[in-house]
């Protein structure tokens, strides 16, 4: 297929399409100092999670943002297996596609079972990596939203997806509830809800593709947890210590895991700590120690 070209964007970015088999992913890439940062998504979000938190990192740094196939601006190619693994090969395919040279990896919320995969498959292309508020095997200390239990469980999640389709008004008060308290700031919630909101109208196809797909991926990545304990690079945990959900104790757990890593919690911060503390997130990212100044 052929790719449209990278075109330079107001923002100080350029913007462009890598491909993906017959699809599509959309990027920005922020020029700057390398090894560049590639930040990615979870969901009920997109690249826009980090809009706050990219213009305090770029300059100095390179930064790549993206959306996964199904998400943003991305294509959404109906009846794709939306799925961890395959998300996992968009991954590889925004950094073959911009050439990128032992990136950092920096994930969140579901983003983080295919970085971590990529990162222990490849770990001689990539310099650290960074997990922001998120999971990857399933362990106790794991709380689902409530949205996302009624959307992955088998029993349930069918009767969920017919309701919310065919109800508009109870598709966003369960999105505005649940998104909310991923927020502190009752001015940002109401500002970032609502865009997200108007967004994900478009994206439900790959939400509940990763739901469905999301018990068999925290079962299944349980199986590499001895490769992540000899894992070769760096590793930097920053965490929202007031989500409820991938919490705390998920935080600690990671660093068991990985045991040379290093771990931050964030007080004051819930699930979308990029736009609870962009800050100190952004000097938390931007310090990270990479493989070539070790």
């Amino acid at each position: 297929m052929t790719t449209t070209t990278n075109l330079p964007a107001p923002g100080g970015y350029t913007e462009g399409w890598a491909p993906r088999g017959r699809h599509r992913l959309y990027f920005r890439d922020y020029p700057g100092q390398e090894p560049a940062l590639v930040l990615m998504h979870g969901f009920p979000d997109n690249l826009h999670l980090y809009d706050r938190l990219v213009p305090r990192m770029n300059p100095p740094r390179r930064v790549v943002t993206f959306d996964f196939l199904g998400w943003g601006r991305s294509d959404k190619p109906a009846g794709y297996p939306y799925t961890a693994a395959n998300q996992t090969e968009d991954l590889a395919a925004v950094i073959a596609h911009l050439g990128l040279d032992r990136p950092v990896l920096v994930a969140h919320d579901a983003s983080g079972p295919p970085a971590i995969d990529f990162a222990l498959d490849n770990p001689e292309r990539l310099s650290a990596l960074v997990l922001l508020n998120t999971y990857y095997g399933w362990v106790p200390s794991l709380r689902p939203p409530e949205a996302i239990l009624l959307f992955s469980m088998p029993v349930v999640r069918n009767l969920a997806r017919w309701l919310v389709v065919h109800s508009d008004a109870l598709d966003r008060r369960l999105f505005t509830w649940q998104v909310g308290r991923f927020i502190s700031d009752p001015g940002d919630r109401r500002q970032v809800v609502g865009e997200l909101y108007e967004q994900f109208r478009s994206e439900r196809p790959a939400f509940f593709s990763l739901n469905a797909d999301l018990l068999g991926t925290t079962i299944s990545r349980r199986k590499r947890f001895a490769e992540m304990r000899s894992f070769p690079r760096p590793v930097r945990i920053i965490f929202g210590a007031a989500d409820p959900y991938l919490n705390a104790r998920v935080a600690k757990r990671f660093q068991r895991l990985f045991p040379a890593s290093e771990l931050f919690l964030l007080p004051n911060a819930r699930h979308y700590l990029q736009i609870d503390d962009p800050i100190e997130v952004a000097r938390l990212v931007l310090s990270v120690p990479t493989s070539e100044n070790l």
